[in-house]
Formats: C-alpha cells, structure tokens, sequence
C-alpha cells in the first residue's frame, strides 16, 4: 500500500508542477507579447530590445530545467522526511528520462492477483428458435437384454424346482418311507439305499435311461415282502394299470413257453409304457423269483430297458427280486461279523455290505446274462433273532392274538440260526417260517 500510495503522491504533485509550469510559461510568453506591441510603432529594434528577448527566453529556459530537474529527483529519491526545514526548494519536474524497470514498478506487481475463472461459453441457439436440451447419448440395450436374460433363467429354475416338487409329491415318497420302515424288519440300509434311488428318480419325468435295481438276498429276509409292498404303494398313486409283478414260477413255468412268454411280457410291458407316457406317469414292473427267469425273458428285458429306446421306454422303473449269490452274502455276513461294530448304525453297515459285496456280486451275476449290467445292486443282510422276534409279534398282531412276550421268545427260539459270531446270531431261514407258525396257535 505504501508503494501505491507514494507512486498516486507524485503523480498528483507532477501534475501541480505542470500546471505551475503552463501559468509561467504562458505568464512570460504575454508580458513578451506586450513588449513586441509596445514597440510595433517604433522604429526598427534596437541592440537592448533584442538583448531583453534573449534574456527572457533564457529564463524561461533556466526555470524548465530546474523544474525537470526536481521532478527527476522526486521521481527517483522518492519523498523526503519532513524532519525539518526543506532540504531544496528547486521545484522536481518529471520526466522519463532515467527510469528502469527495477526503479518503477507497478503498485499491482506487490497486490496476489486472484485466479480468473474462466466463462463458461454460453450456448448459442438459432434465432427464432426454442431452447432445446443437449442430446442425451444413446444407452446400450445390451444391459437391458442381460437383466431380461437373468430373469427368465431364475423362473425356468423355479420352475424346475416347483417341478421337482410335484413329481415328489405326486408319489408320496414320504409316506413310501415311512410304511417300509413300519412293515420292513432288519434291512433299514438297503431301503434308505432304494429310496435314494427312487427319489433321484421320480424328482422329473425325462429321462436317459429306466431305473434298474436288483435285490439280492437269501431266503426269508424280506424280497418278496419288500416288492408286495411297493407295488401296492404304487397302486394307490399311479394306479392298478401302471404296475405289474411278474412271478416267474407262476406266469412261464415252463421253459417251452419262455419265447411266447417273453413275447407276451413285451407286448404288455409296451402297452403299459404307452398309456404311462400318455398319462405323463412312471409305471413300476417287479420281477419276482429272478433266479428262475429263462435266457429268452432275460434278452427281451435287455432290450427294453437299454438307453436306445424311445423316450416313452425311459421313463419306467424295473424291480428284480432274486437270491442269486445268496452264498457270498451269508459267506461274508459270518466271516465278518465279528469286525461289525455294534454301535455302527443300520446304514452304515448296509454301506460297507454294499462297498464289500457289490464288485463280487457283479461279476458273478454278469457272468450268467448282461442284463445285470444294466442293473444297481443292492444287497440284504442276514437277520438276527431280534429281528425274528419283531416279524412273529408283527405277525400275532395282525392275526388278533394277544402279543405275550414269552410266547414270542418260545417261537423265535423254535427258527434255526447259524453259529452266533461276535454276538450276533443269524437266522437260517429269516422270517419264512413266521406265518406258518403263528397259523398254528
């Protein structure tokens, strides 16, 4: 502020020495003027007259100088400190005469000078015409395409699991479950093991193959028992012209008969398949006493249920029923029996029977046809005499008798057991004695 203050000072004081200058000058010029009047009358001028002209101009001159002289001290020394009297009283007279950029500098060089901003440029529209509005750029529509996408691939899963819903549903599996574990005695294990495979099964309708299961096991653990009751569950869901059990001793005795019998079966198992594909159901075929099927019914079946069928042939479920390698089952239940912990639960055993038996099993049964090849095989175990005990009192109930504990133990105790191993003691014959003994009370 000071510089800007100084530099206003001198410009105000240059401007009173101007002033003062014109006033003399002019003040001199007219006293000059007068004089050359004054004597225009007179004769020509004289040496004095030319002498006094002279002196005036030099005055005018020497008062010139001395005022430039005092502006080009106040321009360049700046203002003195008023500590006394004046030190000069020739007048400072300005000029350019002497100033250097370091020497003047300009009172805005010392101010912080703001940022400009800058104008936005205003938009410029045509005459006579509306405002419009920027356009707007063009969004892709793919996004719109990929949310479309998702949506209709979430409702097509939805959808199938509400499918898979109502297949599971529509055959009670849940109700299947719980009547096999009612009714079916020591084989807990393998109907876990086949209700796994039919629900993985019966969750939809479209298939790439028939389910195949095949039961193996001896006599009087619960085969045919087993199969009675599916297929009086699938009675009651599919219904009566959707399920065939095949008893071999009873629909081909004879092994003169077995290539018209195997014509036959055909006939009716694609009759069946036919009015299931058209209902959109799965029909059930059980296949009783296996073991005593002839070569001509084995190749049919193999025909009807490999994966080169129509679709209406896929979607079927075949159930056999056999003892076959009833002796490497019996083998293995009482060399092993004493490594079986009695703690392991019912389908843990059922798992390493399976595990163990399944591969010797196989090969024993692809030996005699292929058909088992197509096949998953599921193996029963032996049935101890607890068990035994729980088909006579099953038994006795169902036949109005009042269910004594003593008399149960007096029948079960009449059944034949193998050699108890590692304090388990197998039935010989299972439950097929329980019937005929309780028709004996």
């Amino acid at each position: 502020m000071s510089d800007r203050d100084s530099s206003i000072s001198a410009s105000q004081t240059e401007g009173e020495f101007e002033g003062e200058m014109d006033e003399e000058l002019e003040g001199d010029t007219e006293m000059e003027e007068e004089k050359s009047e004054n004597g225009r009358g007179s004769p020509a001028p004289s040496l004095s007259n030319i002498s006094s002209t002279l002196r005036a101009v030099i005055r005018i001159k020497q008062k010139y100088q001395a005022m430039k002289k005092r502006r080009q001290e106040m321009a360049l020394g700046g203002q003195c400190p008023l500590t006394g009297a004046p030190g000069r009283t020739s007048p400072k007279i300005f000029t350019f005469d002497g100033i250097t950029p370091t020497a003047f500098s300009s009172p805005s060089s010392s101010i912080p000078q703001r940022k400009k901003r800058r104008k936005k440029k205003r938009v410029l529209f045509p005459e006579g015409g509306r405002r419009r509005a920027a356009p707007k750029q063009d969004r892709s529509r793919a996004k719109y395409c990929l949310y479309l996408l998702f949506a209709i691939v979430f409702l097509q899963v939805y959808n199938a699991i509400e499918n898979l819903d109502d297949h599971v549903l529509r055959y009670d599996l849940e109700g299947l479950e719980k009547t096999l574990r009612r009714e079916v005695f020591g084989q807990q294990g393998a109907v876990e093991s086949l209700l796994s495979h039919l629900k993985d099964y019966l969750s939809t309708y479209v298939h790439n193959k028939p389910l195949v299961v095949s039961l193996h096991g001896p006599t009087g653990v619960g085969k045919s028992h087993l199969g009675r009751l599916l297929a009086g569950h699938f009675r009651s869901v599919v219904g009566d012209t959707l399920v065939l059990q095949y008893y071999v001793l009873h629909h081909c005795p004879q092994e003169a008969n077995a290539l018209q019998c195997a014509s036959d079966l055909s006939a009716q198992i694609s009759e069946m398949v036919e009015r299931a594909e058209e209902e959109e159901k799965i029909p059930l075929f059980i296949f009783d006493e296996a073991e005593h099927m002839h070569h001509e019914i084995l190749d049919t079946l193999l025909q009807l249920v490999s994966s080169n069928q129509s679709n209406e042939y896929l979607n079927a479920i075949y159930l056999f029923l056999s003892n076959l390698g009833h002796a490497h089952i019996t083998k293995h239940m009482l060399h092993n029996s004493s490594s079986i912990s009695m703690a392991m639960t019912a389908s843990g055993r059922h798992s390493n029977l399976v595990k163990e038996l399944t591969p010797i099993l196989r090969s024993m049964l692809e030996e005699l046809h292929p058909l088992w090849t197509e096949a998953d095989i599921l193996p029963l175990s032996l049935l101890e005499k607890g068990h035994v005990m729980e088909c006579f009192l099953d038994e006795i109930t169902r036949e109005g008798f009042y269910p004594d504990h003593a008399n149960i133990e007096r029948l079960a105790g009449e059944i034949e057991y193998y050699p108890a191993v590692g304090g388990h003691e197998y039935s010989q014959t299972g439950c097929k004695q329980v019937v005929a003994k309780v028709n004996l009370l």
